[in-house]
């Protein structure tokens, strides 16, 4: 995504008859004092205006977009610039040490599922906790959490996505545990469905489990991988979410790995074909037919909502780290130490489902910017690309535990990488008014002319 950035000549100093009329210094001299406070002034100003605006440099050497006429390029390309070296990617960078994590512990957090709980159950390293993210140009501040709830103060943040999404909420809820843990108003005992409230601060936290983001059902227990098979709904709204968001202030949309799993696809209310269902006449259309059609859906549905009037952020794919096997083939991920972003790269169903996403992000974002909706990319594919390390593996519960359980590389322990995306969401937070300003100027620019 391109910079929203500010134009210099705001900042210009007042000029002209004002200044004849005090001094009539020489032109020169005052070409030279012009020059001085610009020098003096912008560092300061734009050190922090440009952390907030990213672009989306998540992937070496990243594949050109396929066209795409839905996709306004004029208003992306136009945007007025600063000047290369004040520009500032938060998502592309390394991670480097950081002694002072974690900044919470498995003992200090009650949030953390048990899954995830690595060190309760016998991880025996730590390092893979202290790492930070840090990105190329410029600093991005560890999380504070009574900064985040003072900025949300009244309002309210749901989750809407699979468990890994989940597992993103309960890292935020540990985070903030260092200022005040929520209490549980959820409507309902089904835990696919939380709702927290930080009753100090009047903000709501929410999760909804919806592993495809529409209307979806398992129609068969085992399928052909024993991981049964699910039918989507590929044109329906799963209302579970849709009907409960309204009034949110912002939604963090996320999923992915359920898509990799066998799956039937509905349309116009009739079977369309499938992903690996090896049903007799249903065509298979492949993973990434439905995962397209499910993020253009889910989209559908938030700028569809009449009373919606929120900050939808999509929190990009995070690739899973298994090696020597699939994940259901004695794969594993025993890795201790974070990748270098010049030893690895986006590849595979990764790179394509990162893809998929940005292509249906920049159709909503254009579809509902009609209705005055903003749209936000929380990318964090390439920070999470490269933490192997992160994952619970086998300690998300006691080696002599009676339970089927694959390896798990794909949900993150806790404390972990994924609290970074905590830092992500708050410098995005604290840019949003500087964003939405920027944002307004040029749509009204634009205008006149």
């Amino acid at each position: 995504m391109k910079h929203y950035q500010a134009n210099l000549h705001d900042h210009e100093l007042p000029s002209g008859k004002y200044q004849a009329l005090i001094l009539k210094p020489p032109k020169k001299i005052v070409l030279l004092i012009f020059a001085l406070l610009l020098l003096t002034i912008i560092p300061f100003y734009y050190s922090s205006l440009s952390n907030s605006f990213f672009l989306r440099k998540t992937i070496p050497n990243p594949p050109s977009l396929p066209s795409s006429p839905s996709y306004d390029e004029e208003a992306h390309e136009e945007l007025p610039t600063i000047t290369n070296n004040l520009k500032c990617d938060i998502f592309s960078g390394e991670w480097i040490p950081n002694p002072e994590a974690p900044y919470y512990t498995n003992t200090t957090c009650w949030a953390i599922h048990e899954h995830q709980n690595c060190q309760k159950y016998g991880r025996p390293d730590s390092e893979f906790m202290k790492w930070k993210w840090k990105p190329d140009g410029c600093e991005l501040p560890v999380f504070n959490p009574a900064q985040f709830l003072e900025l949300l103060r009244g309002k309210s943040l749901a989750f809407v996505g699979d468990s890994v999404g989940r597992n993103q909420m309960q890292s935020l809820i540990c985070l903030l545990s260092r200022v005040e843990y929520p209490i549980d108003v959820s409507y309902t005992k089904d835990e696919k469905y939380k709702r927290w409230k930080y009753t100090s601060y009047n903000f709501t936290m929410a999760s909804f489990w919806t592993p495809h983001l529409i209307k979806s059902k398992e129609e068969d227990s085992h399928g052909p991988t024993n991981t049964g098979i699910f039918g989507l709904y590929l044109d329906e709204f799963d209302e579970a979410w849709t009907s409960q968001v309204e009034d949110f202030d912002y939604l963090i949309i996320s999923g992915g790995h359920w898509f990799m799993r066998s799956m039937v696809f509905h349309e116009n209310n009739k079977i369309s074909g499938c992903h690996y269902c090896l049903l007799d006449n249903v065509p298979d259309l492949g993973m990434f037919y439905g995962y397209r059609k499910a993020f253009r859906t889910a989209f559908k549905a938030i700028n569809s909502l009449k009373n919606y009037n929120g900050i939808t952020y999509l929190r990009t794919f995070a690739p899973s780290h298994f090696e020597n096997g699939m994940w259901n083939k004695g794969g594993n991920c025993v890795r201790t130490k974070p990748f270098r972003s010049n030893e690895t790269q986006l590849e595979g169903a990764s790179l394509e489902f990162y893809m998929i996403q940005l292509e249906e992000f920049r159709t909503a974002e254009k579809e509902g910017r009609k209705k005055g909706l903003k749209y936000r990319l929380l990318d964090t594919t390439q920070a999470t690309l490269l933490r192997p390390d992160g994952h619970p593996s086998r300690y998300g519960h006691w080696p002599e535990e009676n339970v089927t359980l694959y390896n798990d590389c794909v949900h993150w322990c806790l404390p972990g990488p994924i609290d970074t995306w905590g830092d992500f969401l708050l410098e995005m937070l604290k840019m949003e008014g500087i964003r939405s300003a920027e944002e307004k100027r040029y749509s009204r620019d634009r205008r006149m002319h």
